[in-house]
């Protein structure tokens, strides 16, 4: 099992399970490898360490019976592993925490949306008319809306919000 960290052209960063590097080829080739935050298919593999499990014991300890070399740095770990962003002027930056956890944030908001609204796909202006008018029940619903008809919604005081959900999360919820 081969497991990459990936890389939209929008800066989202990911990771990916491959049967091998033919099979992560095969299947973005296809472009069948997506973003999960924004379904874009220009991906890039990102510079990674693998992690060595080289064994469970403590450093060797030399002939003469001293502790090991203090100059001898330990591997180091995956976490540790820095690379120097001058390196080559084609690898997108490694995104900072704060991109990574507003990411999560997105997902997280954009999934309790999906949880907690009723798809009326692209009769959304017109439902939203309906409740807003108490012609229906009012309740929370999320569907299509054209540029035109979010801004007639607006102009009539009805509160809508664009929100843009990965086609990853467009089916079934499990």
């Amino acid at each position: 099992m081969k497991v990459l960290d990936l890389q939209c052209r929008q800066g989202h960063s990911f990771e990916g399970w491959f049967a091998s590097q033919d099979d992560y080829d095969a299947q973005r080739g296809r472009g069948l490898v997506t973003c999960p935050v924004c379904n874009d298919s220009e991906i890039t593999k990102m510079l990674s360490a693998p992690h060595l499990n080289l064994g469970h014991g403590t450093a060797p300890v030399s002939s003469q019976g001293d502790s090991p070399s203090s100059s001898a740095s330990p591997a180091p770990t995956r976490d540790e592993v820095s690379v120097d962003a001058t390196t080559s002027a084609h690898s997108p930056a490694v995104p900072s925490e704060a991109l990574q956890q507003m990411q999560a944030a997105m997902m997280k908001m954009v999934r309790h949306v999906m949880a907690n609204t009723e798809d009326v796909g692209g009769r959304f202006a017109e439902e939203a008319r309906k409740i807003h008018y108490g012609e229906r029940e009012e309740r929370n619903i999320r569907g299509q809306a054209t540029r035109e008809e979010t801004e007639a919604l607006l102009d009539e005081g009805i509160d809508v919000l664009p929100l843009p959900v990965p086609e990853s999360l467009k089916g079934p919820l499990q």
